[in-house]
């Protein structure tokens, strides 16, 4: 089964859920604003995209800039951080089989799902 992080707000994230839907495969959303990742939820979904914390981090959004930029943050911090804004997660974020990518290309999301 596919999963989705997702936020209704976004475009891209509107769009990459429109293309899931489009594949006929069975997909879950991961509503992510509302149904905040535990720390251990995203330590896991970093290892499934081969990510750093920070690589996951929306680092234009006014929360980061304003309560974390040029702060030198562990990883665990950095994750906590998500968790406690998880805004600050980059989306969308597509999930199969046990490996996961930002779905923001819909070619490279086309590539992913075959």
């Amino acid at each position: 089964m596919i999963q989705i992080y997702h936020n209704p707000r976004c475009g891209k994230s509107r769009n990459c859920l429109a293309f899931v839907e489009q594949t006929k495969e069975e997909y879950e959303i991961i509503p992510y604003l509302t149904e905040t990742p535990r720390f251990d939820d995203l330590k896991e979904l970093l290892k499934k995209l081969d990510l750093k914390p920070i690589e996951l981090i929306r680092t234009k959004e006014k929360i980061w800039i304003e309560n974390y930029k040029g702060k030198n943050l562990t990883d665990d911090e950095t994750i906590q951080a998500m968790v406690d804004n998880p805004i600050l997660i980059e989306r969308p974020i597509v999930i199969k089989d046990g490996k996961a990518i930002i779905g923001r290309d819909l070619d490279k999301v086309a590539s992913f799902l075959d």
